[in-house]
């Protein structure tokens, strides 16, 4: 079976469906694209898998995970049992996952960290939280490590700075790393160029392709631009109003789409052929899903 296999997600907070029947599957070393506009339901597909909407949500459906063979395990131990619902797992066995074998990278870098730690610290608490037996002197020799893979310039030295003391590129590459330093097998990258310049928004999804196919890794990006998304997947599936309307390989879904939405979509980018004279196109625009 697939790495991740979600079948039928619906996710409700009240009287209002976030999420409505959402069926995607994710192989090992691929990179699925989500994309869609504000409120469609991708970031709340995202947290569903991670076990993060809160207690206000209602989740139903199923989210496998198909987990990695512990070291002596043979095959036929494996199958069966090596699939695990993140949807009915204790929150102990979950907190376990997180982190370990599933990461997220989140959208909002001044959010996400926390001022008053430094970055180098916060970067090891990942370490530490999944592996308690390791020193100080191991969780920082890790934390540099992954920091000085994403780039950042003169780690040891800035190991000890915090958050205020880098830029939104900077922070940005530090969330990449508290994410990968357990070395997980999915990650989850909610738009994480979002709030970035172009310049530094390319100089991440460089970033972000080069240690996916470094080491393997699945991953979902989640984004609502569909040209950041044709940059890193292989594959896309389009979210409108909670549900996927369309999914297909990313060159034939960004040449030859087949949904009016996902149509609208691509319109509404500009491009330098673009008539500036004339308005864009209006998301949405056209006959809703059926």
């Amino acid at each position: 079976m697939a790495l991740l296999d979600i079948r039928n997600l619906a996710v409700r907070f009240g009287a209002t469906e976030a999420v409505r029947g959402v069926s995607l599957q994710l192989e090992e070393g691929e990179v699925l694209g989500l994309v869609g506009e504000s409120g469609s339901g991708k970031s709340a597909t995202a947290l569903a898998i991670l076990g993060l909407l809160g207690p206000s949500a209602q989740v139903q459906g199923q989210i496998l995970l198909r987990r990695a063979r512990t070291e002596g395990q043979n095959e036929a131990a494996a199958t069966g049992s090596a699939v695990t619902d993140l949807l009915r797992v204790p929150a102990a066995a979950l907190r376990r996952l997180r982190g370990r074998e599933i990461a997220m990278i989140f959208q909002e870098p001044m959010t996400a960290l926390n001022p008053v730690m430094s970055i180098g610290r916060q970067v090891a608490e990942g370490a530490e939280a999944h592996f308690p037996s390791w020193t100080g002197r191991e969780s920082k020799r890790r934390a540099l490590a992954a920091l000085e893979a994403v780039a950042i310039p003169e780690a040891s030295r800035r190991y000890g700075d915090y958050p205020h003391q880098f830029s939104g590129g900077q922070l940005q590459r530090v969330l990449i790393a508290m994410a990968l330093i357990n070395r997980p097998r999915l990650l989850i990258a909610d738009e994480p160029t979002t709030a970035l310049d172009v310049t530094v928004q390319a100089q991440v999804l460089e970033l972000l392709k080069d240690l996916q196919q470094r080491h393997g890794l699945a991953m979902l990006f989640i984004s609502h631009d569909l040209a950041v998304v044709g940059e890193v997947a292989s594959r896309v599936a389009v979210m409108r109003s909670g549900q996927v309307v369309e999914t297909g390989s990313t060159s034939r879904l960004l040449t030859n789409p087949e949904h009016p939405y996902t149509r609208s979509l691509l319109a509404a980018v500009p491009t330098l052929r673009t008539d500036r004279s004339r308005p864009l196109a209006m998301v949405g625009a056209g006959p809703s899903a059926s």
